[in-house]
């Protein structure tokens, strides 16, 4: 939990603005590429952005710069989760204007005469972030113009074959964020957490090459790995400390 907690704000940022709300937080390296492009005033305690239209297109042009990779995914850009969006962005882009993105993570259960189980999936090895760790059978980003359980719907159909109908019957059991130093920048995400108790024969299956494999684990052995090992994507073990919280496996004092 203090891993995914580490980023101190501002820090050595300023306040990133669009239409006078506050949406992200900017560091001098990025400050510096921004002062080049003309949509953006760069004040001494702010970064403002004039043209919300033209982030976008923006965004696609540090990237070719360098400044990070380009992943081809538009998310939307909101003052807080529950406003409006306010423009929209490149999702490798995020990071590095410390803006704050969504994203969906679901915990697959299985009630078996031993007891709670829980689907694991194993990172595919070619992934940008975290390759070959361990992660929940369905989690993504939401992206621009989707809401959470939409996102869950697509993702769970792209990346373990749920049907649609089986993934519908996820239930928001929590939601909460974080602000994490990450070497690609600053990762402020808020995260929207799902219970889904999938039937006794329902096997996943990888779908989108996202995955590597599906492993059904007993939940006292996630616990065990949790506890001990650094082996889960970091934002997977906030999720799933939330779970044993709530199934009482753990104090929440602790």
């Amino acid at each position: 939990m203090r891993a995914c907690n580490n980023a101190e704000l501002p820090g050595a940022r300023n306040p990133f603005l669009i239409a006078g709300q506050a949406v992200g937080w900017v560091s001098d390296r990025t400050v510096r590429a921004l002062k080049q492009i003309r949509e953006f005033q760069c004040l001494d305690d702010r970064v403002v952005l004039r043209e919300p239209a033209a982030l976008p297109s923006i965004a696609r042009a540090l990237a070719d710069q360098g400044l990070y990779r380009w992943r081809g995914e538009a998310f939307d850009v909101r003052a807080s989760a529950d406003q409006p969006a306010l423009a929209q962005i490149d999702r490798g882009a995020i990071p590095s204007f410390g803006i704050q993105a969504a994203g969906v993570h679901v915990n697959g259960l299985v009630n078996r005469t031993d007891g709670l189980h829980l689907w694991i999936a194993r990172r595919a090895m070619d992934k940008l972030l975290d390759p070959g760790k361990l992660d929940h059978i369905v989690a993504g980003g939401v992206p621009a113009g989707l809401g959470p359980l939409e996102t869950l719907i697509k993702e769970a159909g792209e990346e373990a074959a749920i049907p649609p109908e089986l993934a519908a019957k996820a239930n928001p059991v929590s939601m909460f964020g974080y602000a994490m130093e990450r070497p690609e920048g600053l990762r402020r995400d808020w995260l929207y957490c799902y219970d889904l108790i999938l039937p006794d024969d329902f096997v996943p299956k990888p779908a989108d090459g996202e995955v590597e494999s599906f492993e059904l684990w007993p939940i006292q052995r996630i616990v065990e790995s949790v506890r001990n090992t650094d082996d889960f994507k970091f934002n997977v073990n906030l999720v799933l400390i939330d779970l044993f919280i709530r199934l009482g496996l753990i104090d929440a004092a602790d």
